[in-house]
């Protein structure tokens, strides 16, 4: 049994705070770059133009890509063979959120609350998901999910029989109905099956895949081959101003459901989708 200190999940949990609000992840950066390649029209030209430079701007200057520094998601993937020391786990990570988000200058969005909305001054708690998997090691991935995009998430409960037709449908009309609001171009994760809960959580992992890496299932793959060209054809563009650039990218990922169910929920992640990860 391999013993991992919670004081360095603070400290993991602090840097990656900072690094995933102030770097651009290098796969979203570069499908950025290959969009402003190819597209065509003048004024969603420079808008790419300007999010590439604002991402150069944020790392060099040290300040955050978005003033929306979101709320902390943190996917703990724990090896079995860990065994964790010196206090409390789920303290750890929002010590570390409270330091990290100080330490960058980062802006507190979040209230103690839904409906007694006080802000709690530090960014947490945070909303910490966990995985059991085998090994060693401990990998700590850390999601800034700005609420611009949040607000755009969509789930339905589909019958068992609908095809897969019907699911496109509904994903690509969510994505016209975001509009130009949650900040495109988009990243949009799905996740499909299992349980409703279950599919939100698949949706938010999906967004954490590199860009440009497809799902490993072939029927899936095709799928988000024909729903990026789909929205991508809704002519949105960067920020509203039209043009080829919807989405960058479209991820899927399923899971096995019931026979009398098919939940999908769509998580829509706007150009400046942000994560950074650390294996302990």
């Amino acid at each position: 049994m391999r013993k991992i200190s919670v004081n360095k999940v603070r400290s993991a949990v602090a840097a990656l705070s900072v690094e995933a609000n102030l770097v651009l992840r290098k796969d979203v950066l570069d499908a950025l770059k290959k969009a402003y390649r190819a597209e065509k029209a003048g004024k969603a030209k420079n808008v790419l133009g300007i999010l590439i430079e604002n991402a150069a701007v944020a790392k060099r200057s040290g300040t955050a890509i978005c003033q929306d520094t979101g709320m902390a998601e943190v996917f703990l993937d724990i090896g079995q063979g860990v065994s964790l020391t010196g206090g409390d786990l789920s303290k750890a990570v929002n010590d570390g959120i409270r330091l990290g988000y100080a330490r960058g200058y980062l802006r507190k969005s979040v209230v103690s609350g839904p409906f007694i909305r006080k802000n709690t001054r530090d960014n947490t708690p945070a909303v910490i998901h966990t995985r059991i998997s085998a090994g060693n090691k401990l990998k700590i991935t850390l999601m800034p999910k700005g609420f611009g995009s949040e607000n755009k998430t969509v789930t339905k409960m589909f019958n068992p029989t609908q095809a897969a037709a019907e699911v496109s449908d509904f994903i690509v009309e969510s994505v016209k109905k975001a509009g130009a609001d949650a900040c495109p171009p988009y990243i949009v994760g799905v996740g499909a099956g299992g349980t409703l809960d279950k599919a939100c959580i698949l949706a938010k992992e999906a967004l954490l895949r590199p860009v440009g890496k497809f799902n490993r299932k072939p029927h899936i793959a095709a799928l988000e081959r024909a729903l990026k060209k789909r929205i991508n054809a809704l002519k949105i563009g960067p920020m509203g101003f039209g043009g080829g650039a919807t989405c960058l990218w479209v991820n899927i990922e399923d899971y096995p459901t019931h026979i009398a169910g098919l939940p999908v929920c769509v998580s829509i992640s706007c150009h400046a989708t942000r994560s950074a990860s650390r294996t302990i």
